[in-house]
């Protein structure tokens, strides 16, 4: 077309066909009618060829919007038009917003309000970029507000869960806390990733930290899931429940009884009779021997031994034991007491008194000191004798003990010469 060199300025953005910007692919031609491929008749082949950009088209003049004539025929002028050049990539473009979130509700408020679309793009003009990740001082204050939501709304259930479960009298005490404890697990779970979907975090854009996280939260958080599993174990096969009565050992080793509180997600509390409150990992009660005192019964038999003289009514003495234990509080009257002979010591007659309690929670020293307490009476008033230790000591003699012996025998009986 040989009328386009006298064309003005205005009228080159139209090029001809001959000078491309790009060199496009072949692909497969299909009929206009069917739809179909077109079949090469020679090879069998679909029959692929370079689409044409475009059809020509009249060309405008941009300042009167009127067809251009073409002087040498009289006719608009037609050409096809050279496609838009791409835009040039920038810095922002390239760069990835941490909250997409932020970006929809930045354009929402700015809809709205002037004034507030205002603030907002300050906040979100203060912006700091790591490599192609953008977080700015908007998306700090929707990522703080997303978060403080979820975790209101997931507290508020699990609280709702707690009212719920409550009021189902048909569960017991293990599977109502095992229920809660999962239910807790879930509901937070959920919490999380909804709480990401707000956000509109693209967790793509974490990848390259993804392993060392993944390994570190491995490590770090070992202990913790392990104390996790180990609760729910305990709560499922109810070997350890809230109200239960165990042994607990303090760092010096000496041994005391205390209460299970609750059971939480890493350690069970435990508190004792001076209401010192233990935390023991639920892992140490799944490796660890532990004395329950009320796993299968809270009925606790206590032994409380006894020693008496020789020269003492031993019938006498059983009916004052059976009679201390019948006089004090806490001690069933059945199963019945027993009294027992154990053995005939180096210096008494071995008692042993066993008696049976149903609140261990309440103690075992102090309900065995008000046995002794009442024993001690009774026997004072029946003029039993608790003997202390006998002990007979043998002397084998020598020349120098015998010398000794001497020498102490000619002093005594000087001194008793002189007095």
């Amino acid at each position: 077309m040989s009328g386009s060199a006298s064309l003005p300025d205005s009228a080159t953005a139209a090029q001809p066909a001959s000078q491309p910007s790009a060199t496009p692919e072949a692909v497969t031609l299909r009929d206009p009618e069917t739809g179909e491929p077109l079949i090469n008749p020679e090879t069998g082949e679909p029959l692929m060829g370079i689409p044409s950009p475009s059809e020509a088209v009249p060309v405008l003049d941009p300042e009167t919007g009127e067809p251009i004539i073409d002087p040498e025929t009289g006719e608009p002028l037609l050409a096809i038009p050279d496609p838009a050049p791409a835009p040039t990539p920038t810095a922002e473009a390239d760069s990835v917003t941490a909250i997409t979130t932020a970006e929809d509700l930045r354009d929402a408020v700015t809809e709205r309000s002037e004034t507030a679309g205002g603030i907002v793009s300050t906040l979100d003009a203060a912006a700091v970029e790591i490599g192609s990740i953008r977080f700015s001082m908007w998306d700090a204050f929707v990522l703080m507000g997303v978060i403080l939501l979820v975790i209101l709304l997931a507290w508020g259930i699990t609280r709702l869960i707690r009212f719920a479960l409550r009021r189902i009298t048909q569960l017991d005490g293990s599977q109502r806390l095992l229920t809660e404890k999962i239910s807790t697990i879930v509901v937070w779970a959920l919490a999380f990733l909804i709480g990401i979907d707000l956000l509109g975090i693209d967790l793509t854009a974490l990848a390259v930290f993804s392993g060392a996280f993944g390994l570190a939260i491995g490590f770090g958080l070992q202990k913790t899931f392990g104390n996790l599993i180990a609760g729910i174990i305990l709560l499922m096969d109810k070997s350890i429940k809230p109200g239960d009565v165990i042994s607990v050992a303090d760092s010096a080793g000496n041994e005391g009884f205390g209460q299970i509180r609750k059971i939480g997600i890493r350690a069970i509390s435990v508190v004792t009779r001076d209401q010192t409150e233990y935390l023991i990992p639920n892992e140490n009660l799944m490796i660890n021997q532990v004395v329950n005192w009320s796993y299968s019964s809270r009925d606790v038999r206590v032994k409380a031994p006894v020693g008496v003289s020789y020269n003492s009514d031993l019938d006498l003495v059983t009916e004052l034991l059976y009679k201390a234990v019948e006089e004090t509080p806490r001690i069933l009257k059945t199963p019945k007491a027993r009294v027992n002979i154990m053995a005939f010591g180096d210096s008494s007659v071995d008692f042993e008194v066993r008696f049976w309690i149903t609140d261990p929670e309440g103690g075992l020293a102090n309900i065995r000191s008000d046995v002794y307490g009442r024993i001690w009476q009774l026997f004072r008033e029946n003029d039993i004798e608790i003997p202390y230790p006998q002990r007979d000591l043998n002397l084998r003699t020598n020349a120098q003990f015998d010398q000794l012996v001497a020498a102490i025998s000619q002093r005594l009986e000087n001194n008793s010469t002189k007095s």
